[in-house]
């Protein structure tokens, strides 16, 4: 991956600026709605999610990257793109989780009247997303406990 750390910085701005708008989003629906405000949904915890995995999260491996140089390998180009493929699809899954309570005025704790298919889709295609979420961390780890191995070795023969 060419200048991951523009890439990284790129991908958290626009992630804060959705997270930002998800929030708005968010009050102004439910204001119109009338939906009640300590009914939790999964439309109020995306500003949340959005983020922390979104912008903080790619902030986070932007500083990694600077010290420990992580991009560069194949391991971390599935890292990044498998983490936002699998973010991307469980932030949409719970927009329409969300909207569908909200539509609904069904709280977090209930789930609005769907279809068994359309429940068991939603929650398939979530699981999805998370599931890529997991396998690009791992290799985000993997990646990292190379490098500062990589790094503690030169640094041992630099003192030898």
């Amino acid at each position: 991956m060419k200048n991951a750390q523009k890439t990284l910085f790129t991908t958290a701005f626009i992630y804060l600026v959705i997270g930002m708008l998800s929030g708005v989003f968010y009050r102004e629906v439910t204001k119109f709605k009338e939906f009640p405000v300590d009914n939790a949904t999964q439309l109020s915890t995306l500003h949340t999610h959005l983020l922390v995995l979104g912008f903080i999260v790619p902030l986070v491996v932007l500083a990694l990257d600077k010290l420990y140089t992580l991009a560069g390998s194949k391991q971390f180009t599935w890292f990044f793109y498998l983490y936002n493929i699998g973010l991307v699809i469980t932030l949409v899954m719970m927009t329409v989780r969300g909207w569908l309570q909200v539509l609904a005025g069904s709280p977090l704790e209930e789930t609005p009247e769907l279809s068994k298919g359309m429940d068991a889709g939603i929650s398939g295609m979530a699981g999805i997303g998370h599931i890529l979420l997991a396998v690009s961390l791992v290799l985000l780890m993997v990646r990292l406990g190379a490098r500062i191995n990589t790094v503690q070795a030169q640094a041992k023969q630099v003192n030898a």
